[in-house]
């Protein structure tokens, strides 16, 4: 079990003046965080969501994404925040732990809390411009929907599946963001559907065309088919313009926010990005 982890502590300081009658003293308490030793560690699970094995595989994962890609990549699991802001905690777990890759110390945490049903995105560094706010929504809706179901593992192996994916996409120079995010993966039940009714459609249209082939009469598609030639003298002909319509669409305002990331303060003064919701 770890034993490092985010605590409120009251730090007191005592001014004292010295004199042959007394001394007066000042108190004041301040409420910070502060730790016993740091946390290296990628996968904090302080509600042990997970067994052994599942923390052993996710915690390989996280570490090889995070060295082969010089961003870390780390996962927090609470079993209680306190009431605080997610996105503050988030921060500061961040900070206070001295996560962080690289001389701008790129990364990205996923904290989680079981009391609140809340989670929390923290970015800092690179990973700022590497998780967009679209980008970070994207990942969150393609992984809440597992923690709302119990499958806790299954919902953070997808987070680092997607953080690697978008850390290889921002290499390219080109981060995934507004109109340029991930394309949906059709599950594997769904394309094999689709396979079938095409086939079944396919196999349709054959097997009436080959019916089609075997008749000997048919109706007329056309009433004129059924007209004696040279029956019809048209004497005269000529056009009416009667009326006519105009329609007009309103061309639609560009609601364009932008992309890119929206960041904010933490507690230490440092930059962070992020995003917090509910599961």
């Amino acid at each position: 079990m770890l034993k490092r982890k985010i605590i409120p502590v009251f730090l007191a300081s005592v001014l004292a003046v010295s004199g042959t009658t007394g001394f007066s003293v000042g108190v004041f308490s301040e409420n910070v965080y502060a730790s016993e030793e740091a946390n290296t560690q990628r996968l904090a699970d302080f509600a042990d969501l997970l067994d052994a094995d599942q923390k052993e595989e996710l915690e390989v994962k996280l570490d090889q994404i995070s060295e082969n890609y010089d961003c870390d990549v780390v996962v927090d699991i609470e079993e209680s925040i306190d009431g605080m802001d997610p996105t503050a905690y988030a921060d500061d777990f961040f900070d206070y732990n001295d996560y962080g890759m690289g001389n701008d110390k790129s990364g990205i945490l996923f904290m989680l809390t079981m009391s609140e049903r809340k989670w929390a995105i923290s970015t800092h560094g690179e990973a700022i411009s590497i998780f967009t706010d679209a980008g970070q929504e994207y990942i969150t809706d393609n992984i809440v929907s597992y923690f709302s179901d119990g499958d806790y593992y299954e919902g953070f192996t997808q987070f680092a599946d997607l953080c690697e994916k978008f850390i290889v996409q921002a290499q390219s120079g080109e981060p995934y963001d507004t109109g340029n995010l991930p394309e949906e993966e059709i599950p594997f039940y769904i394309s094999f559907l689709i396979a079938l009714v095409i086939g079944f459609v396919i196999a349709l249209i054959v097997s009436l065309v080959m019916r089609s082939g075997m008749k000997t009469v048919h109706m007329k598609p056309d009433a004129a088919d059924y007209m004696k030639a040279g029956s019809l003298h048209i004497n005269r002909s000529r056009d009416m313009f009667l009326y006519h319509h105009v329609t007009r669409t309103a061309k639609s305002k560009n609601d364009n926010s932008g992309g890119g990331s929206s960041t904010h303060t933490s507690s230490s003064g440092e930059t962070h990005g992020g995003s917090s919701g509910s599961f």
